[in-house]
């Protein structure tokens, strides 16, 4: 694994999760990140070597191999922090406290099925992208 790019670890089944993996993808023009879903081997392990119970986050987490995590919306904020066009509008954003940025990122997190959907198995990225997802 590469200590150099980010993981965003995502809900694989959740079709908003996925939307906004591929919202990312489009966007990470510097090549920051490499993905995992949640449900799977990989992600699981990232999960249980840094403790991160995912019965409490379940929808996305970031990794900065060697040093740190970032969850809920710190996760949301710094991975858009990377993105061209959103550095900016993420930076603001973090001036909300993360109590209240949370409270937010929760209640949709809670809803997405409803709201967004469910597929039956986690996506299977095209050949083109599969270079960015850890198996």
């Amino acid at each position: 694994m590469e200590n150099s790019k980010q993981i965003i670890l995502f809900d694989g089944v959740c079709n908003l999760c996925n939307g906004a993996v591929q919202f990312v993808i489009k966007r990470d023009t510097k090549d920051s990140f490499r993905y995992a879903a949640l449900q799977s081997e990989v992600g699981q392990r990232l999960c249980s070597e840094r403790g991160i119970d995912t019965s409490q986050v379940d929808s996305i987490i970031l990794i900065e191999p060697g040093v740190a995590y970032y969850v809920k919306s710190d996760a949301a904020l710094e991975i858009g922090k990377q993105l061209k066009g959103y550095k900016t509008l993420s930076s603001i954003l973090q001036w909300i406290p993360r109590a209240l940025r949370d409270i937010v990122y929760d209640f949709v997190a809670r809803n997405r099925y409803k709201w967004y959907g469910k597929k039956e198995a986690c996506m299977v990225p095209t050949p083109e992208l599969k270079s960015k997802f850890l198996d």
